[in-house]
């Protein structure tokens, strides 16, 4: 018997600190503009807790330190000192019932250096080729590092694609295919979201050289095994150089990716995993494929979980001279330490205390503490003994109590009582005793069995310890028993079809009745499930769009508060069948395989017939059905053949269920195969070519399609011999992603034709010949027309002309020169893509006659010149720069006015339509631009050594530039000085705007 199973602490006569707020991990960082720092502590307690606090387990002493002040609970740590302060707090809350420790929380310094200032190398790599740009972050605190890179000039961050990719992990900038647009100025640009700072490097030349060349695929960013913990998101990176581009694709080499918690972004070269779970622990795999070749990364995933709480311990008051079991369990990967702590000391190094004989002193503060290297978790509770005689104050016996004929009553007895009371019971003046009909548990409960009418009347229960006495009395009326009158019927329905369940009882007229339905001895939500159940007329239930789900046993419960009564009766349910299981494949051969399967339920109607589905893995396309044979498959097969499937082709299979009542769920796909290789049968279409120069063939064709190439190792073979001659030639091209082959010969005429003709070929054998075609060497046979030819300054103009519609064209010259004064065979020369149609040119003199000209040309020549056109490049900028004639600085210190002299151009330059003004810092090329029509400018103030440029800006161009330079050391001392002497110091500048150069 125990009087007292739990009870709560009553809080109206005080309790112990319960925690309502706790120190968190804090970075500070060093360059922070804050002062302090402030660690929360903040509990609920009666009378209120007073606080104390440790630093690394040692206990910080208020007032011998400067530094430490506390402001209520919260530790306010002014002037920070990474020698002195960083560590690991906690906060110790004390009342009379006891004291408790908080969470531990780190106190870290955070900072990121600058990068170095040494140049960064030129790195030179071929196009076509991959390149990888080394970050190398400077020193750093905390470690989540986001990087980004800049292209020649900030703020121009690179876009990121498919061919370009920025580890996160490294800071690395990795391109797989370099190619001639690559060429630039790159910087690594570094921020520390913790801390709101953000750097960037030198920066580093990348130089393509026009050398292209095919390589594999070959994986450079590889995550490491990694470690994670359970609930985290986590991201996994795979990045390969290669030409062509390669394709990455994941998987899980021992399950599946979880379906509905990764997704795959940067065109493969991320994986993200989220809300991870300890069945996503296992090896992952990378492939990076390309028609050079393929290359794969693995990469290990351990999960790994801080603890959590499984069972933990919660205030209790107990019964002095009592046994009591304080117990918590932790769960974690590794398993968790548990230790206990009680007022704030080490008291027992296990998960569970165990108290006999309960005593005043075992009163007081408690605390479990799990941890292991992920994490520590606290449970706290109070402890409170207690002494005392019987009272039914807060629990006395039912004053009315009710019970059904020939039914079971069990009347409870529980005072509040410690050390615990005996009990024994009356009914009215009789003392009762243990019989065949009544039972005084040991609980103290009393039990009658089989009541009559005569069991009615008062019932006393008695309670009695050392330290005194009590008693609580009810009486107990027995009514008529509940009956059932109408029970629910067995029914046999079909999906979607509807059924009726009735229900009636007889019952004592007194007492309110209840009828409560149930599923599987689970009660029916009539709210959350009212699309297919509804109740009608109180005794009736209507099952209506019925679902295999809902088949089962239906009970009906009669319910009174005295007793009640259960009938139930069976629902089936019949439907379309459930997926079939254990897809296999075996007997592939290059363009059949057979499927087997065992057969999923029927749900009650038997399979009427069998479907099956594939998926090509390489076209990544959507289920389709599948040719079989038999082409129908009966609904007790097990097994089809597939049929017209392509050969060297990955695919997946599935199976889909049919009976009378419809179609089925479809089966899980079977494991992955491939189907044999056979010889190809397509050719390379869309045969062309011509070109080369005078002793060159040139032969282009339309690569093969790779779902076509039924086998590997695959190629071309090219047969091509001059026009009338009987002998063929023949080359092998193993590229099978090549569109062009150059035959040279210097004993081929000029404008010789050929005929060409091209076949596939894989490990398996060669395919048919395509139809033969003409290919002629020749230059390109019309001139372009110049469309538009105008200046730009006195050095530069631009060109256009419409593009020749011949597939032999590779490109276009253009040609310009100085009419009358140079000689045509001086004249410089512009080579331009086909793609293109017009171009810059540069170099030229100012305020003269130039004639320009435009040809196509291939590798035989060049074609004929389209019709000449004639500009005149405008006058020269102004020669002189800008006199500057003042440098002042507001009253403010926050702008500086810039002034000078009107520019007057020579009588051969072009007249001054503006100022341009450059602003930029130190040593750096690139700053903010600014454009005037005024003889003056206002610019802001900056820390900082700073370069103001100013010129000319005219229609012949920018002329001379005139510079000043601003210095950080001036600014400062003016801002430090009080207004009077400021005002001072700014008139005496003032008189010195006559310096050309001015330095402030």
């Amino acid at each position: 018997f125990s009087p007292l199973v739990h009870q709560p602490i009553n809080e109206s006569s005080g309790f112990g600190p319960v925690f309502e707020e706790q120190p968190v991990d804090t970075i500070y960082p060093e360059e922070s503009p804050e002062d302090k720092i402030i660690m929360s502590c903040r509990t609920r307690a009666n009378p209120p807790a007073t606080y104390r606090w440790r630093l690394d387990n040692t206990e910080i002493v208020i007032g011998n330190d400067d530094h430490y002040s506390l402001m209520g609970g919260n530790l306010v740590i002014s002037f920070p000192d990474k020698s002195k302060h960083a560590g690991n707090y906690s906060c110790l809350a004390s009342n009379e019932f006891g004291t408790l420790v908080s969470q531990k929380a780190s106190v870290q310094f955070g900072y990121l250096d600058m990068f170095s200032s040494d140049e960064r190398e030129a790195v030179y790599v071929k196009e076509g080729q991959g390149a990888v740009l080394l970050c190398a972050p400077p020193p750093h605190l905390p470690e989540d590092l986001s990087f980004r890179w800049m292209l020649n000039e900030f703020p121009e961050f690179i876009l990121l694609d498919k061919r370009r990719f920025v580890s996160q992990t490294t800071g690395n900038l990795y391109i797989s295919t370099v190619r001639a647009s690559d060429s630039g100025n790159y910087s690594c640009f570094v921020s520390s979201p913790s801390i709101a700072k953000s750097v960037f490097s030198k920066f580093i030349p990348l130089v393509p050289i026009a050398e292209r060349e095919k390589y594999p695929a070959d994986i450079k960013v590889k995550s490491a095994d990694t470690y994670t913990l359970m609930g985290q998101n986590i991201t996994l990176e795979c990045f390969a150089l290669g030409n062509p581009i390669p394709q990455i694709r994941w998987r899980k080499v021992d399950g599946d990716l979880p379906v509905y918690r990764h997704n795959i972004s940067m065109s493969g070269s991320l994986l993200h995993l989220y809300d991870i779970q300890y069945e996503d622990e296992g090896l992952y795999e990378c492939e990076a494929n390309n028609s050079k070749g393929k290359d794969r990364h693995k990469v290990h995933l351990y999960v790994e979980g801080a603890p959590e709480w499984v069972e933990k311990i919660s205030s209790s008051e107990r019964d002095i001279g009592g046994d009591y079991i304080m117990s918590c369990l932790a769960s974690g990967k590794p398993k968790p330490h548990v230790h206990f702590l009680k007022n704030g000391r080490m008291y027992a190094k296990n998960h569970e205390l165990r108290f006999t004989d309960l005593t005043f002193d075992d009163s007081g503060m408690y605390q479990c503490i799990a941890e292991n290297r992920h994490g520590t978790i606290y449970a706290n509770a109070e402890l409170r003994v207690f002494a005392g005689a019987p009272s039914f104050e807060w629990n006395p016996v039912k004053p009315k109590l009710l019970g059904a004929k020939n039914g079971r009553v069990v009347i409870d007895c529980k005072p509040r009582a410690a050390p615990q009371p005996s009990i024994s019971w009356s009914k009215g003046t009789e003392l009762l005793h243990n019989s065949s009909r009544i039972f005084i548990w040991p609980d103290g409960s009393l039990e009658l069995l089989n009541v009559t009418k005569s069991d009615e009347g008062k019932y006393t229960c008695f309670a009695e310890n050392d330290r005194g006495r009590a008693n609580s009395t009810g009486s107990l009326s027995v009514t008529d028993a509940t009956k059932i009158t109408l029970a629910p019927s067995n029914a046999d329905i079909s999906v979607g079809e509807s059924t009726r369940m009735e229900c009636a009882a007889s019952h004592d007229p007194t007492l309110d009745l209840t009828f409560i339905w149930s599923l599987d001895a689970h009660a029916i939500d009539f709210d959350q499930d009212r699309e297919h159940y509804e109740r009608k007329m109180v005794i009736s239930l209507l099952i209506s769009n019925t679902q295999l789900r809902h088949a089962g046993r239906y009970s009906c419960t009669a319910q009174t508060p005295v007793d009640n009564v259960t009938v139930s009766a069976e629902l089936v349910v019949r439907g379309p069948p459930g997926p079939p299981g254990g897809v296999r494949v075996d007997e592939v051969m290059t363009s059949s395989v057979r499927v087997t399967w065992s057969h999923g339920t029927d749900n009650l109607s038997p399979i009427s017939k069998y479907s099956v589905q594939y998926r090509d893995e390489r076209a990544q396309q959507d289920w389709r059905d599948a040719s079989t044979s038999p082409v129908n498959v009966e609904g007790n097969a097990e097994m089809a053949s597939v049929i017209n499937l392509t050969p060297w082709t990955e695919y997946e299979f599935r199976v889909i269920a049919t009976n009378t009542l419809g179609t089925g769920p479809p089966s899980d796909p079977s494991p992955k195969i491939t189907t044999r290789e056979a010889r190809p049968v397509v050719a390379p279409s869309e045969i062309g070519g011509g070109g080369g120069t005078s002793r060159e063939l040139t032969i282009t064709w339309t690569p093969v399609q790779p779902q076509y190439y039924y086998g590997s190792n695959f190629g071309y073979i090219i047969a091509f011999k001059p026009h009338n001659d009987p002998e063929w030639m023949r080359v092998t091209v193993t590229d099978p992603q090549t569109q062009k082959y150059v035959h040279k010969d210097s004993k081929i005429p000029p404008s010789t034709r050929f005929e060409v003709k091209m076949k596939a070929f894989n490990s398996q054998g060669e395919g048919p010949f395509s139809v033969s075609t003409c290919v002629s060497i020749s230059v390109p046979a019309e001139a372009p027309t110049i469309i538009e030819a105008r200046t730009l300054s006195a050095t530069e103009a631009v060109v256009s002309w419409v593009p020749l519609q011949l597939q032999t064209v590779e490109g276009y010259q253009v040609r310009y020169w100085r009419e009358s004064v140079e000689n045509e065979a001086s004249a410089q020369r512009v080579l331009v893509p086909s793609r293109e149609n017009h171009t810059r040119l540069d170099n030229m003199k100012p305020n003269s006659h130039y004639l320009i000209e435009v040809r196509a040309y291939n590798g035989a020549g060049y074609g004929p010149a389209s019709q000449r056109h004639k500009i005149y490049t405008k006058r020269a900028p102004p020669s002189r720069p800008p006199k500057i004639i003042g440098t002042k600085m507001n009253y403010s210190g926050t702008t500086i006015n810039i002034a000078w002299e009107q520019v007057e151009p020579l009588a051969n330059e072009s007249t001054v339509e503006g100022y341009k003004v450059l602003y930029r810092p130190e040593g750096q090329p690139n700053g903010v631009l600014y454009t005037t029509v005024k003889q003056s400018i206002d610019l802001p103030m900056k820390k900082g050594d700073y370069l103001v440029e100013v010129r000319a800006h005219s229609e012949g161009g920018d002329g001379a530039v005139a510079q000043v330079r601003i210095a950080e050391y001036m600014f400062n001392h003016i801002l430090n000085l009080g207004a009077g002497l400021r005002i001072l110091v700014l008139l005496i500048f003032a008189r010195l705007e006559n310096s050309h150069r001015m330095s402030f």
